[in-house]
Order: structure tokens, then sequence, then C-alpha cells
């Protein structure tokens, strides 16, 4: 049995940075929802650059899962 160490540790590499990856972007997308909420409480406009900076944080973290689904399923 041979093991490709540089394979497996490549695809570590991947998966670890994929995963904080997309930790990240969701992260940045609840804080984007965050600031429409204090937006509003303060009465302040400017929450649809929010909302538009998290729908878009949102999608892209869709988009990355169903990548990675279709990369399983073919």
């Amino acid at each position: 049995m041979d093991i490709d160490w540089a394979a497996l540790g490549s695809v570590f590499g991947v998966s670890l940075g994929v995963s904080v990856g997309l930790v990240v972007l969701f992260s940045l997308g609840i804080a984007a929802l965050s600031r429409r909420d204090r937006a509003a409480e303060q009465g302040s406009g400017g929450g649809a650059l929010a909302v538009t900076g998290a729908c878009v944080c949102f999608a892209a973290c869709a988009a990355a899962v169903a990548y990675g689904i279709h990369l399983i399923v073919a």
C-alpha cells in the first residue's frame, strides 16, 4: 500500500482553505445583516447596501456549496 502524501496534503490544504473561506464569508453576511438592523434602530438609511452585501455573501456561499456537490456527484 502506497500513500501519495503530497496529494493528501494538497487535498487537506485546499479543504481547510475553502472551509475557512466559507465560514468567513457567511460571517460577513451575518455582520452585514446586523448592520442593517443597527441602521434601522437609529433611523438612518443605508440598510439597502448592507442587505445587498449580505445577499452577495450568502449567494457566494450557496454557489460554493452547490459547486462542491456538483464535483462529488459528477
